[in-house]
């Protein structure tokens, strides 16, 4: 089965390739939009839209799409990818010593059967105080600062991090365990996939 990953998520393609096994991508035409309140309907809508929006691409019968899309959340505040420097020191300084929510949706597309199905991952994070000088460092540091969803755990960020509760690789844009199991409701295991 031929495992398309829609998304140019540079972090995805990370985990994807962590995974051994074979995928192409493909990504979505659709413009992230969504009058979803709820931060989990926010996600789930617009990973929908975008494995659709690339299921409309795909000829193969025999393809399983996985498309996902990411925010962190705070008191009712979406963060999602900062347009500018100062946003993103500004998203630090309000995220700073205290607990937010990494949040994926993921739609998986099976297009044999055209079944599809959408879920979300919540993950909670607490960072511990973040100086100013060392928000200042660290946007200056992280070379992928404008193209992650509010910030990013792999590497300076975690000197930040206090606690995390679920799934670490839900805050990075795709959570492995609870897709691995989503994979299987759909009838299928690694082997299918390689």
């Amino acid at each position: 089965m031929r495992v398309i990953l829609a998304s140019s998520s540079i972090t995805r393609r990370k985990i994807m390739n962590e995974l051994n096994i074979k995928y192409d991508i493909i990504t979505s035409d659709v413009e992230e939009k969504s009058q979803k309140e709820n931060p989990t309907e926010y996600v789930e809508e617009l990973s929908k839209n975008k494995a659709l929006s690339v299921a409309k691409k795909v000829e193969d019968k025999n393809s399983i799409i996985i498309a996902a899309d990411s925010i962190i959340y705070k008191d009712g505040k979406r963060y999602e990818k900062p347009k500018t420097i100062e946003e993103a020191k500004q998203n630090l300084r309000e995220l700073s010593g205290s607990k937010n929510q990494g949040i994926t949706g993921v739609t998986l597309y099976d297009t044999s059967n055209r079944n599809i199905k959408t879920f979300s991952c919540v993950t909670d994070v607490t960072f511990k105080k973040i100086s100013e000088d060392d928000i200042e460092w660290y946007v200056a540091h992280e070379k992928d600062l404008l193209y992650k969803a509010g910030y990013s755990l792999e590497g300076t960020m975690s000197l930040f991090l206090e606690k995390l509760n679920g799934d670490y690789y839900n805050v990075l844009g795709l959570p492995l365990g609870k897709l691995y199991t989503k994979i299987n409701e759909m009838g299928y295991s690694l082997k299918d996939l390689d």
